[in-house]
């Protein structure tokens, strides 16, 4: 492996690492360390495996921001590494992988997805190996690697569920490709098992919870997220992966699927396109392809690497080098806070650059991944402020009820040093959590506006509001309010108030 592979992964670790701390915990993290308290086989949005990591990173090394982020970090340097394994198993020299490599660094998703923690920084490492593998099977035609696949992929979807768009385009590519006479062979049929086995609890506490993401699903379908046509969603991935990376995966792609040295690597192919086609028209989040295009990248750079063989041409690789490392110096602002938020605000409006969301919310001066990051020392304070303002009988009956896990998660997170009960939420998992005391006296709800909270009480008052002007919107747009007689059972406003999105 050559050492400037090395080289860039580990400067991507330490620029995650040197950063990261700016903007404070994403709205996500908060939920995930509420779910580490909370371990299960399965939660309404995510499968287990990331929760168990973060429950053994919380225990090892606490839950402060640098301990959060450590895992992600390490994740993005195994990333880059893992590109320049996928050239080198194609055919590819030293050259070949270090811009494998560098391409996968420089590319604002991958920046993205692994500068917070969450199961998509998993996601991207299994989806690698798993393509790694796939290539080595179809390069040695050795059966015995589906046992390891069939791992991987089982692992990884108790990670997230989405590794079944690669179990697709896999399936696909088998039946498509000379791969087809290996479903004669036990050990294909034995990684599958392999595989299902490891999932199979997830699906057992789905089915005993009644499929609640299915539920979740369909609800941010239908709901949140923007719908995006085929056309959008493919011109998505320009940006997303660097527009100065475009040619490469493209000649990527062309050469997996045509080119005379490439041919008997289609099935990588195969599964790119399947995977780009499924989630294409079910107007999917464009993140949600990035895991399908590292080894695309790989093969780019095995071709440019050819292309740029001779005497004449050797001047190409350093001229692309420099300008992927600018490139990625130019757009690694809007994937990482390099900057710090005022100067960010400053540069895209320099660029020209107007924030985008991938959900059906309001932006303020921040794209959402960022404004996800504010506000919510500040939201802990304000109720705090109002908790400790109620007469000492009600503080200890109080119940403190927010709107979604945002919310609930950092009340938890900041609350313990305000002496704040643990939050309440209907939001996705922290609705099997429950509502808290049978019977409380007073309860602050967090999120709702004062038409949707003053049916149902007898008494409401608005008690305070979060002030924040980088937070999302809708974030600040709603009173915090004390509520005091519920007009219904408890149960019964719980279960009204369910929200799986």
């Amino acid at each position: 492996m050559p050492a400037l592979v090395l080289i860039i992964a580990l400067a991507g670790v330490l620029l995650h690492l040197a950063t990261g701390w700016r903007y404070g915990l994403f709205r996500d993290e908060f939920y995930y360390l509420a779910c580490a308290n909370h371990l299960d086989w399965g939660y309404v949005d995510h499968p287990p495996l990331s929760i168990v990591v973060l429950a053994a990173v919380r225990g090892l090394l606490g839950d402060s921001l640098l301990a959060v982020r450590l895992v992600p970090a390490l994740l993005f340097g195994v990333l880059v590494w893992l590109g320049a394994c996928l050239a080198r198993e194609l055919g590819g020299g030293p050259f070949a992988q270090s811009l494998a490599a560098l391409s996968v660094a420089v590319a604002p998703v991958y920046l993205a997805l692994t500068g917070f923690y969450s199961m998509n920084a998993f996601d991207l490492v299994f989806w690698a190996v798993a393509v790694l593998l796939l290539a080595r099977l179809v390069r040695t035609d050795n059966a015995r690697l589906w046992r390891p696949l069939g791992l991987v992929v089982g692992l990884g979807l108790l990670n997230k569920i989405s590794l079944l768009f690669f179990v697709f385009g896999l399936a696909v590519a088998v039946l498509a490709t000379p791969l087809r006479r290996h479903l004669k062979r036990r050990e294909l049929w034995e990684g599958a098992c392999l595989a299902l086995l490891l999932f199979t609890p997830y699906v057992l506490w789905e089915m005993s919870h009644g499929w609640v993401t299915l539920e979740f699903m369909q609800n941010a379908t239908r709901y949140k997220n923007v719908k995006l046509s085929p056309l959008a969603f493919a011109t998505a991935q320009l940006t997303q992966l660097n527009p100065v990376t475009a040619p490469l995966w493209m000649l990527g792609l062309a050469w997996l699927l045509f080119g005379r040295t490439g041919r008997r690597f289609r099935a990588l192919g195969i599964v790119f396109v399947a995977t780009f086609v499924v989630l294409a028209v079910q107007n999917s989040k464009p993140y949600y392809l990035g895991p399908a295009f590292p080894v695309l990248l790989a093969a780019g750079a095995l071709v440019v690497e050819d292309l740029s063989g001779g005497p004449r041409r050797r001047w190409v690789r350093p001229a692309l080098l420099v300008l992927l490392v600018a490139s990625g110096a130019l757009t690694a602002p809007f994937a990482i806070p390099v900057l710090p938020v005022e100067a960010f605000i400053r540069y895209q409006r320099a660029l020209g650059f107007t924030p985008s969301v991938g959900e059906k919310h309001r932006l303020g001066p921040l794209p959402q991944h960022f404004a996800d990051r504010f506000g919510w020392h500040e939201l802990t304070e304000e109720v705090a402020r109002i908790y400790r303002a109620l007469p000492e009988e009600e503080r200890a009956n109080a119940e403190i009820v927010t709107r979604n896990y945002g919310e609930a998660g950092a009340i938890d997170y900041y609350g313990r040093r305000y002496g704040l009960p643990p939050a309440r939420s209907p939001h996705n998992s922290y609705y099997f959590w429950g509502p808290g005391r049978e019977r409380p006296s007073v309860m602050i709800l967090v999120g709702w506006s004062t038409n949707e909270v003053a049916p149902s009480w007898t008494q409401v008052e608005v008690a305070g509001r979060l002030e924040s002007p980088y937070a999302m919107p809708f974030e600040t747009s709603s009173p915090i309010h004390v509520c005091r007689g519920l007009k219904v059972p408890l149960e019964m406003a719980w279960r009204r108030a369910k929200m799986f999105i």
